[in-house]
């Protein structure tokens, strides 16, 4: 089935002249972009899966495969996609090991990345807060579930996590499932509920640890924290995770690749 293509988007003949600016333009390789992205949203090809050949997907929007090609690079570039050499181009998992520590950027003083483990210690339901709906685009007081967890490297307690997810999206998620998994969270989610996270924003700052940070990191209470507030995005650039992270930065730093 071939479906139709533009590249602008023209005002209706009755809008005022002063509105009447250049038309908006998309480049046909990236109108190719917005129908694959939208063909994993609805699932059409699930995570780690094949998806069809450049000269297939060429044929099925009636365009040249070089087009195609830009637009697969592009998502590649954005870890939605990952192409194998001799194999094909697969939708991008959290289950490849390259991706299990996508997010997460702390590293020991020595520079050497150690495995992390994480103990999930309470998952509850309860009414979002006004800046967690705002942060998940839920309505007010809409239900959420928080995930309290600990993260710790070589054995010792280095982050708390509490993680905000829309009940609705995530119904039957519980603390017995998330200690009986094997897998890393995000892999969990994608595996149980086929949400994947493809990007994130994170704001960080320091705070004085309080009762309860400093009671499961093992700390004095306002001794330094690194928080790092972190919202996650879907596919569509939908919010589906708002966490915040307390870390212990004593033999530990935060790391992040600029450019």
């Amino acid at each position: 089935m071939t479906q139709e293509l533009s590249s602008s988007v023209l005002l209706p003949a009755s809008a005022p002249a002063a509105r009447a600016t250049a038309p908006t333009f998309s480049p046909l390789y990236r109108q190719i972009k917005d129908f694959l992205v939208d063909c994993l949203a609805r699932g059409e090809w699930g995570p780690g899966a094949a998806i069809p050949s450049e000269a297939e997907l060429a044929q099925r929007f009636n365009v040249s495969q070089g087009t195609v090609r830009k637009a697969i690079d592009e998502m590649a570039a954005e870890n939605l996609l990952v192409r194998r050499q001799g194999k094909g181009t697969f939708v991008a998992t959290h289950d490849d090991p390259r991706s299990h520590y996508r997010f997460l950027r702390l590293l020991p003083d020595d520079g050497k990345a150690v495995e992390s483990h994480s103990e999930p210690f309470s998952c509850t339901v309860l009414p979002a807060t006004a800046e967690i709906a705002a942060a998940l685009q839920l309505p007010a007081e809409a239900p959420v579930i928080l995930i309290k967890r600990l993260l710790s490297f070589a054995g010792k307690k280095v982050i708390f996590d509490q993680i905000h997810l829309p009940a609705e999206q995530f119904s039957g998620l519980s603390l017995e499932s998330l200690r009986a998994s094997e897998r890393s969270l995000y892999s969990q989610l994608e595996a149980d509920f086929g949400v994947r996270m493809i990007h994130a924003e994170e704001r960080l700052r320091a705070v004085a640890a309080d009762a309860e940070s400093a009671h499961w990191l093992g700390v004095a209470e306002a001794s330094p924290l690194l928080l790092v507030e972190r919202t996650a995005y879907s596919y569509g650039n939908q919010p589906v995770e708002w966490r915040r992270g307390l870390y212990l930065t004593a033999q530990h730093y935060y790391q992040n690749n600029l450019g």
